[in-house]
């Protein structure tokens, strides 16, 4: 198995196909619905945050607000042996980007960061578990993604920082339970997978490359 870096990246980078940046953690696995499961389950008596009340990237920001010692319950969760493995897909997501990358000059990459101290962080095996072994070439890990060259990135964070500024890609906001009410400045935003819109924004793309 080959991991791809975003230097490599940016090396084999071509003009004339659109290049497709695709976020993991709550734009094809859905982290946020999945780890509220599973916290009120383990702590079914404290506090929490309903998706629809979510409004930091962070969780564990938002929660220290309800009280000092949550945080540290709340890496308790995602911290989990088999907890990102277990990550359920977001409808429609594995199955677009299937489609994406068969569509005509366009090439799509997994691009995601891993959580800081998570040793169970296994993107890999989610890739290849939901989306097959040959997409395990197509994954590019890196905490700096404004380092990684393409077009569009397709993201739930709302802000990202990173020492390419502006960054090589447009990005597009994948919209997820923190982010609604979001300024977009003048991106586009995606709502989900299953109403086509995407490929709308593909198409379109790929008129400007």
């Amino acid at each position: 198995m080959s991991r791809r870096s975003a230097h490599a990246q940016r090396q084999n980078f071509g003009q004339k196909r659109l290049r497709v940046l695709v976020d993991l953690d709550g734009v094809l696995c859905d982290f946020e619905g999945y780890f509220l499961e599973k916290y009120r389950e383990k702590f079914p008596h404290e506090p929490f945050i309903p998706l629809e009340e979510r409004k930091t990237f962070y969780l564990r920001d938002q929660y220290a607000k309800l009280r000092p010692d949550l945080p540290d319950k709340v890496r308790d969760i995602y911290n989990a042996e088999g907890f990102f493995l277990n990550l359920p897909e977001i409808e429609g997501g594995c199955d677009a980007v299937k489609e994406m990358v068969q569509m005509e000059d366009v090439d799509v990459f997994i691009c995601t960061s891993t959580l800081q101290y998570y040793k169970y962080c296994l993107q890999e095996k989610w890739v290849e578990e939901h989306l097959g072994s040959n997409w395990l070439d197509k994954i590019i890990l890196t905490k700096d993604k404004t380092m990684a060259n393409g077009h569009i990135l397709i993201d739930d964070r709302p802000i990202i920082k990173g020492a390419c500024q502006p960054p090589p890609w447009q990005h597009v906001l994948f919209t997820t339970s923190f982010n609604r009410s979001i300024d977009l400045n003048g991106r586009q935003r995606l709502d989900s997978w299953t109403d086509g819109k995407w490929r709308e924004i593909i198409e379109d793309f790929k008129k400007r490359v």
